[in-house]
């Protein structure tokens, strides 16, 4: 198997389906399985849902920020999360949508992407709206490092819509934009047939047609929230990605957390085997 993020995507999905279960310990659900709303509670959060998943599905995706909520405690209940995840052989996608310039920029890919790191995972969201250019050194490191981007391209929350919708000059929208360019280097990075590892957050609630997107090649995958409480249903898939349902990966997070610590992993078998019903490509 290629080193490359975007081939080990491409088996993940193909061995375990598409959901990716979120590690969100925000303060209700901490109350709802009865932990602490501190750093303790949101490690042991964690590493629940890192047991459960283990051997269900191929994905999780912690979100950064309720970790960070607790500072250097939180930070480090975040490393034990991480390497547990990453030691239970799922793919960790850490959603912490960094975006800057410079080597600040370079700094943060150092954080999430270099082996050995305190903090690292195998992919990483990225925020492209300081210029795609800007993630240089995030897609450098990435590729030597054989980790994934995940760039953002167009959210479901309707703030981002006027930004993310606008025309730039070749008449396409900027969504449509972003993923053009980060597709140019995918074509540069990987082999014939191979998936890029640099893929893309597409919200699962977008309009298509409204953003201004199309297919994209080479494939690369697709980190998909708004499955579960906002709204898509595994049924949806096909309907919503069309010919790139099949390198989807579908994030679910309350829908799932909100079955509490011992009935998650039923949670997480009964909406996987969702999932696995709908008809592949």
């Amino acid at each position: 198997m290629s080193a490359l993020f975007g081939e080990r995507a491409r088996a993940a999905l193909r061995e375990r389906g598409p959901l990716c279960v979120g590690i969100d310990p925000h303060a209700a659900l901490l109350d709802a399985w009865g932990l602490t709303d501190d750093a303790s509670g949101a490690r042991e959060f964690g590493l629940r849902v890192v047991e459960a998943a283990a051997g269900r599905v191929a994905f999780v995706k912690p979100q950064v920020s309720f970790f960070e909520r607790f500072g250097s405690a939180g930070i480090a209940a975040l490393e034990e999360v991480l390497a547990a995840a990453r030691a239970s052989e799922l793919i960790v996608i850490a959603d912490a949508k960094r975006g800057d310039i410079g080597s600040t920029m370079d700094a943060y890919a150092a954080a999430w992407l270099t082996s050995g790191s305190p903090l690292e995972a195998d992919a990483v969201t990225v925020n492209p709206y300081l210029g795609v250019g800007a993630l240089d050194g995030a897609f450098s490191l990435a590729e030597r490092e054989g980790k994934g981007l995940f760039v953002l391209a167009a959210t479901s929350n309707p703030e981002a819509a006027q930004l993310q919708r606008a025309r730039v000059d070749g008449g396409e929208s900027v969504s449509r934009s972003i993923i053009n360019e980060v597709s140019e280097r995918n074509r540069r990075a990987a082999g014939s047939g191979e998936w890029g590892s640099f893929g893309f957050v597409i919200g699962a609630t977008v309009s298509w047609q409204a953003a201004g997107l199309a297919s994209f090649a080479p494939t690369a995958p697709i980190l998909a929230p708004g499955f579960g409480a906002q709204g898509a249903e595994p049924g949806d898939l096909r309907h919503r990605f069309g010919s790139m349902s099949d390198c989807v990966i579908a994030s679910e997070s309350r829908s799932i957390l909100s079955a509490g610590r011992d009935g998650l992993a039923a949670a997480i078998d009964a909406r996987n085997a969702q999932y696995l019903e709908v008809p592949r490509g």
